[in-house]
Parts: structure tokens; sequence; C-alpha cells
């Protein structure tokens, strides 16, 4: 993982000295002074790798600083969802606990492995390595479609309600509590998803934000290691996870400065691949795809607004390369309704 260095004490929002008391809670060795620095990108929780004077490391999940939309950034809905599948085929960290200092805040196991969160560390993998990688998100997805939600304790997780009518009703309250501007345009593509919704056939367990960011790979095959952050994890559709893993995958540069282009290289798979890996592991109808695919790059042009808003309200939120442009929003906006023309919805 890459990130950036802070001193011991230094972490915004997390006192390190209270931390070396929750480890040791926990029944593990630690050796203080913790240092930490921030890893990942973009996140919406903030994410920090943890060393201790002995060299043992471990993660730590903690909300957004500043104010916070109702209902996001729930990290103890990511505790009880990691617990929940360090127990089952679902590759995760291994959960310590949660604790609260001020916030809740998840403590989880350090996973080593390949991260490709920056195009230069995608440039420096083989074709082989970057294609194994792409199948086995799609091989992911479906590991985590196949979770028995009563016998991993989940079943009460959500509403049991159509998916599609409650990510809808769920992602327009987020944009109209973290717009920075009016875009009629992106008001008449959630008109027009609401008026194409598919009929649900299965409520499983989604992911909701499954992507290459997302995940942590073995290096050298490619093969996922652990995925990551759960927060928009919930009971619903699985072709919209589907939906979603293609509204973060690219298949040509674009002119978007925000939205992940990995993808783009020799060697990951294309959209049509994906889809095939899938439907391969788990044999589904995937008919609705296309409403899922319009709905995921709209809940994705509504999160970039989301990490926008929170940058204003407060920079030290901002994700490594700054927050997403309004020309990068436009953009995405301007796909989903060429998507819209495609799947003819």
């Amino acid at each position: 993982m890459t990130g950036r260095q802070t001193e011991a004490g230094a972490l915004p929002g997390v006192d390190l000295e209270v931390v070396v008391g929750w480890l040791g809670d926990a029944g593990l060795e630690v050796s203080a002074p913790l240092t930490g620095q921030r890893v990942g990108v973009g996140q919406s929780n903030l994410t920090y790798l943890l060393m201790d004077a002995a060299g043992r490391q471990w993660i730590l999940r903690r909300p957004p600083l500043g104010s916070l939309l109702q209902s996001a950034h729930d990290v103890a809905r990511e505790h009880r969802i990691m617990a929940a599948l360090n127990r089952s085929a679902v590759p995760v960290p291994k959960v310590i606990g949660l604790w609260h200092d001020q916030t809740d805040q998840l403590l989880m196991d350090y996973v080593d492995g390949l991260v490709i969160d920056r195009m230069e560390v995608a440039a420096g993998q083989s074709e082989l390595v970057r294609a194994a990688a792409g199948r086995s998100i799609a091989r992911t997805l479906a590991e985590i479609h196949a979770v028995d939600l009563e016998r991993a304790g989940l079943l009460d997780l959500a509403s049991h309600r159509p998916y599609a009518e409650r990510q809808l009703k769920r992602w327009e309250r987020q944009l109209e509590a973290s717009k920075t501007r009016e875009r009629p345009d992106l008001d008449r593509l959630t008109a027009r998803l609401r008026a194409s919704v598919p009929a649900q056939r299965e409520l499983v367990l989604v992911h909701g934000d499954l992507h290459i960011r997302n995940v942590i790979c073995a290096a050298g095959t490619g093969e996922v290691l652990a995925a990551l952050d759960w927060e928009l994890s919930t009971l619903g559709d699985p072709i919209a996870d589907l939906g979603t893993l293609l509204a973060y995958w690219p298949e040509k540069a674009d002119s978007s400065d925000w939205r992940f282009a990995a993808s783009t290289l020799p060697g990951f798979p294309s959209q049509p691949e994906l889809v095939d890996e899938y439907v391969l592991a788990t044999g589904r109808d995937i008919a609705a795809l296309g409403f899922w695919h319009v709905l995921g790059v709209w809940k994705v042009a509504i999160i970039a607004e989301g990490i926008r808003q929170r940058f204003q309200g407060d920079a030290r939120n901002a994700p490594t390369g700054g927050p997403p442009s309004p020309a990068s929003i436009d953009y995405l906006v301007d796909e989903a309704w060429e998507l819209v023309d495609r799947y003819r919805i």
C-alpha cells in the first residue's frame, strides 16, 4: 500500500496512544509508540496503516472529518459485515474489533499484497497479472453473492424490499444533501432510471462498491486476497454489483480527472469479458444489466459530487490528487446518457 506518512500521534481524528490500548485489549502484542500513514486514494471513510515499534502492522478505518451525510460512512456496519464474512469463503481482512473515541473506529489485520490504486502501479504489472486481477474481481463478486445470509447472520442487515427502488431513494437523498451545483440532466437521468426499474429476482449480499481500487491482490498472480471498503454493502440484486464494477471499469481513456483508468491498459479484461467471467461463475441471467450499468455510473457521479462537497467542508478529507472536478462529474453524467441509448433504456 502507498500513502502519506505522518508522525506518531499526528493522524487526523485518531489518538494513537488510545489505539495502543485497544490492541492490548484485543490480546495482541503491541510495542509503543505507534506510527501511521493514510493509505488508499479517494476513499469515503479514512483508512490508516499503523505500525508499532517492532514492525507489526494493522489497518484502522474511521469516518471522514467534519459533518457527515446521514447513514453514510457507517464503520460499525462495516465491522458487522466483515466479522460475519471472516467465517465465509469471501476474501476479507480479519477483523480485530470496533472501538469508539469521538467516533467509531475499526481495527483489522494488515493484508500484505498488491493494491492497484495508481496508474504507475497498474503499468508496472504484466499483462498476465492484469488479466488475472480483473477475472478474480469478477469471481469475488460471485463469492459475495453466494453467501448464505442466514448462516452468516446477515439476513436482517437491510430491508428485503426491492433493491432498485431503495437505491434510487437513497442516492437521490445523497445527491440532494451533497450537491455543489445544479445539474438538470442528472435530475432527468434519475427520472429515466425511476421509469425503467426491472423486476427483482433475488436478494443477496451485495458489496455496493467493488472495483479494482477496493481489492488487495497477490503480487505476481493477481488473485484477490481481500475485498475492502464494505460501507455500502447491503442486501439487494446481485446484478447491481456487476453494473457498479462496469461503471468503474472504463475501456478507453476519457476526460475525467477522477475515475481510475487502469482498466484501459493492455491485459485487463474488457467489460464483456468481466461479464462473461461472472456469468460463468454464477450462471445468472443478466438481462437487467443495462439498467444497473447506467445506475452504477449515475451513482459514481453522485459519489464524486459528495467527495467534492466534503472537501469543500473540510480540506483534510481530500483524496490523493484532490477532489473530482466539475468537468469529471459532467463527463460521468454524459456517459450515463450514452449508456441509456446503448441499452435502449
